[in-house]
């Protein structure tokens, strides 16, 4: 008699969900209709388009000139002068991005086309900064404004990782041992050019 409670609970509750309206992205595509493009190919979201209206700027636009000079001034002659303290840099090296500055050491998961002890220049800089002032690239800084220098300094493998698969009760398991290049480079130089513009 339960068990027959049990199975009518069950078909009805099966009835309930078989009842149940389809969701839309179910509906054949052939039902849907189709959307011409009305001027807005992104939606109306918050990132699209800020809730706040666009309100001019209260400086002016031979003000804020004016503002972008003296700052471009202060941060050349500060290069100049070469008293902005311990620089540090961002780069792109290896598909990765480093945060360095001088006499650092990085270990790079793979080998590069030089031998220890010779000398690099990192080309992709994304961005130079001191104690007061941050230079950002859109998305890299100029060679001629930003110059980071390293030295190889050994050339090696990694400890060996073993990567282990099973199947409990299937008799299968393989087992590969992991050996992956490494080099390792010492950051020897950020250098600085005052020719912002």
């Amino acid at each position: 008699m339960a068990l027959a409670s049990r199975n009518l609970g069950l078909t009805g509750l099966w009835r309930t969900c078989v009842t149940l309206r389809r969701p839309p992205f179910c509906v054949p595509a052939a039902v849907r209709t189709q959307s011409s493009v009305s001027g807005d190919l992104l939606p109306r979201t918050s990132l699209s388009r800020p809730p706040w209206a666009d309100e001019p700027s209260p400086v002016g636009l031979e003000e804020e000139q004016q503002r972008h000079a003296a700052v471009v001034s202060a941060v050349n002659q500060r290069i100049q002068n070469r008293d902005f303290g311990r620089l540090f840099a961002v780069v792109h090296f290896a598909g990765r991005q480093w945060k360095v500055t001088n006499e650092d050491l990085i270990l790079i998961e793979n080998h590069i086309d030089a031998e220890c002890g010779d000398r690099i220049r990192v080309e992709k800089v994304l961005l130079v900064g001191a104690e007061d002032f941050t230079l950002v690239g859109r998305p890299l800084l100029g060679r001629e404004l930003a110059r980071v220098e390293a030295t190889v300094i050994e050339k090696t493998e990694s400890w060996p990782k073993v990567h282990m698969r099973f199947w409990k009760r299937h008799r299968y398991q393989r087992k590969r041992m992991i050996v992956q290049p490494q080099t390792v480079l010492r950051i020897n130089s950020i250098d600085l050019a005052p020719n912002l513009s």
